[in-house]
């Protein structure tokens, strides 16, 4: 059962293999608000800026495949070994995992990634600094299995601990920054024990049998942690992925996915956030999908939820149909992610944006156009998303609302065919104020309107229809 999604467009969204079953049946009822203080006042932080950007990056890249899946031993549509060791699951994964040796990314240039992202009005960033296949993109002193080994080439690169340089580089244009890690690591023995081959995502073994092994990996999982919270300058965001490591109690029998986890995998998730909070005052940790204390606000996945929550969530999704780097990418236009975003804001969520970097370092030249547009229309109209809380009734037909207080804002989103504004619109709201001035953003003229019912009714002059023709979205502004 996934969440119904609106009728923009967006149903595009679901036709790739994604794993937003683990997100969409999540019980958000039992969300906890943080206590501490400085938690508390980083999320309402968090919760103005609206807009970030995620990037999945690793040495999968090369060869253009699903980021880590590919090694796992499920028989799902996305986990579809291809390609010459396709055949054989060992000498896939020691194909897969000798790709350290080849991986070069000489064009990296994370501060073009950063200067793109400000200027499409994003605000913060999530980096992979370790997927599920365990690849570390940092200099992890844990295990050999990373950028930065000799083994790999692009470790003689003065650039070489990407983590570093890339979340310098994003603080540098004023985001706020966080780490994507993996809970699983599929590369070591202590979750994947040789002994038992594994036969799903789940850890090999049974953690109650074997303790001194899980501890083993318990410490592994938060020596790693402790090396991106105390090594890498100012961190905003813990954004732990790999929901199935959890605690036996956390586990919802309500939901399908969780139903089907083998073992208890506890990896003391207080004792990390701690130790991060404690690094990095403030610190949100957002433990997906595992509801309570760690999950400072849900992620559903490649999906937006039909309705108003008023819990902090973002929706994560991606900008063309893939998380990792694909060759061809088929990246959604850029009115489609502007009506997303709006759409996202007016339910009271952020939207996280992915763009997956090439194996040479490099993202898809279209991604930046995509983010110029965006861009454009950000530079007009992101008053009425940037510290903004959503307005009741929040998404209505083809209107959403927001609101920062003392201005209202209702943005249309037109369907695909209209591409200049009616003569006349209904917005199904009215300010308290007859008098009220009614303007759309880009122009300054005041447009005239008259009560019509609970709502208001509004001309717009042909002048300014041709003006604003062609906009992804048009955001009417209320106030004195």
């Amino acid at each position: 059962m996934k969440s119904k999604l609106l009728s923009l467009g967006l149903a595009a969204l679901l036709s790739t293999p994604v794993f937003a079953q683990q997100h969409s049946e999540q019980n958000h009822s039992k969300y906890e608000w943080p206590k501490d203080s400085l938690v508390k006042q980083k999320l309402d932080q968090w919760q103005d800026i609206k807009f970030g950007l995620l990037m999945h990056w690793g040495t999968y890249s090369q060869w253009g495949v699903v980021e880590s899946w590919s090694l796992c031993p499920e028989d799902e549509g996305w986990t579809v070994r291809r390609g010459p060791h396709a055949g054989n699951w060992y000498e896939y994964k020691k194909a897969y995992e000798n790709l350290q040796t080849t991986f070069n990314p000489t064009r990296f240039n994370p501060e073009r990634w950063a200067e793109a992202a400000k200027a499409a009005g994003m605000k913060y960033m999530i980096f992979t600094t370790k997927h599920h296949d365990g690849f570390c993109m940092f200099d992890s002193k844990q295990t050999d299995y990373k950028i930065t080994n000799s083994k790999s080439p692009f470790s003689s690169n003065p650039r070489s601990n990407v983590t570093k340089e890339i979340l310098g580089a994003f603080r540098n244009q004023g985001f706020m920054v966080g780490t994507y890690f993996s809970k699983p690591d599929w590369n070591v023995d202590s979750y994947w024990w040789p002994y038992f081959p594994p036969k799903d995502r789940n850890v090999s073994y049974d953690p109650k049998k074997y303790p001194d092994l899980w501890k083993k990996y318990q410490d592994f999982t938060y020596n790693q942690i402790q090396e991106l919270m105390t090594d890498y300058g100012k961190v905003d965001i813990l954004w732990l992925d790999g929901g199935w490591v959890r605690p036996a109690s956390t586990i919802d029998s309500t939901v399908s996915w969780q139903r089907t986890i083998p073992y208890s995998q506890d990896i003391d998730i207080a004792r990390i956030a701690g130790m991060g909070r404690q690094k990095q005052p403030g610190l949100l940790v957002v433990d997906r999908t595992v509801a309570g204390e760690f999950e400072n606000y849900a992620t559903p996945e490649q999906q937006i939820p039909d309705h108003y929550m008023p819990i902090p969530w973002e929706s994560c999704l991606t900008m063309g149909a893939s998380w990792s780097y694909i060759p061809k990418e088929n990246f959604k236009p850029a009115r489609q992610l502007v009506q997303m975003l709006v759409d996202i804001v007016a339910k009271n969520g952020n939207m996280l944006l992915n763009i997956a970097p090439g194996p040479d370092g490099e993202w898809h030249e279209e991604a930046y156009t995509r983010l110029k547009e965006i861009g454009a229309w950000m530079q007009v109209n992101g008053e009425s998303i940037y510290g903004t809380k959503p307005l009741a009734p929040y998404r209505q037909d083809q209107w959403a609302f927001t609101t920062n207080g003392k201005t209202s804002y209702a943005s249309y989103l037109p369907t695909e065919k209209e591409t200049v504004l009616p003569a006349t619109v209904t917005l199904p709201i009215a300010p308290a104020q007859s008098k009220a001035k009614l303007t759309i953003l880009g122009t300054k003229q005041a447009l005239k309107w008259k009560k019509a019912g609970n709502g208001m009714e509004v001309s717009i002059p042909e002048k300014l229809r041709q003006q604003l023709a062609g906009q992804p979205v048009w955001v009417f502004k209320m106030g004195q």
